[in-house]
């Protein structure tokens, strides 16, 4: 077997490697994400998968025969992607603003190896959030903490964050940032875990 490197600092993406009993070490990748996204011409659904690739081969050039991960999620609503908030008043224009409508969830995930793309997948999740009250937001800003700045969304979808939709079709784990199930089979496939 070989190791698995996570290029991405993401504890929620740890967490459920750790929980699916992944053996894997951490290398967040250095990239200038805003660079990428200043040159990227795609459409933002295909940005996910950009974001990922470049964080796998920054890792993978320092980690020779290592098999590197790297992963990336954009919010996709009315044709435009959306960065992270940058603060908790952009987070709650951002949760208002999607008040009772329907946005994308696109990950993208890409394993390198040796400067090879070896296999990549992208996710697909329909997120409706619910016509919540100014209360129910209220308590949502106060108790979510960091996750409200920490992912695209703004949204802890496996805590008080699932109170936020009414319907949402795709993947959980993919909604939490890694599609797990395609993963592990890439992971079995290149020898990361036992088959």
């Amino acid at each position: 077997m070989t190791g698995l490197v996570l290029a991405s600092g993401s504890a929620s993406r740890r967490a459920i490697l750790e929980k699916a009993c992944v053996p894997f070490c951490v290398d967040p990748a250095d990239i200038d994400e805003g660079a990428v996204k200043e040159a990227f011409a795609g459409p933002p659904a295909e940005l996910a998968l950009e974001l990922a690739r470049q964080k796998a081969f920054a890792v993978a050039a320092r980690r020779p025969g290592e098999l590197v991960l790297g992963a990336d999620q954009v919010l996709e609503f009315e044709g435009k992607a959306f960065d992270k908030s940058r603060d908790l008043a952009e987070a709650r224009k951002r949760l208002e603003m999607l008040k009772g409508k329907t946005h994308a969830l696109v990950g993208g995930l890409a394993l390198v190896r040796d400067n090879a793309l070896v296999w990549e997948y992208q996710s697909h999740c329909m997120m409706r959030v619910r016509d919540f009250s100014d209360a129910f937001l209220n308590r949502y800003m106060e108790e979510a903490g960091p996750i409200l700045t920490a992912g695209v969304g703004g949204y802890a979808y496996e805590g008080l964050g699932a109170q936020l939709f009414d319907h949402v079709e795709g993947d959980f784990f993919a909604v939490l940032g890694l599609p797990l199930l395609p993963l592990l089979d890439a992971l079995r496939q290149h020898g990361a875990i036992v088959r």
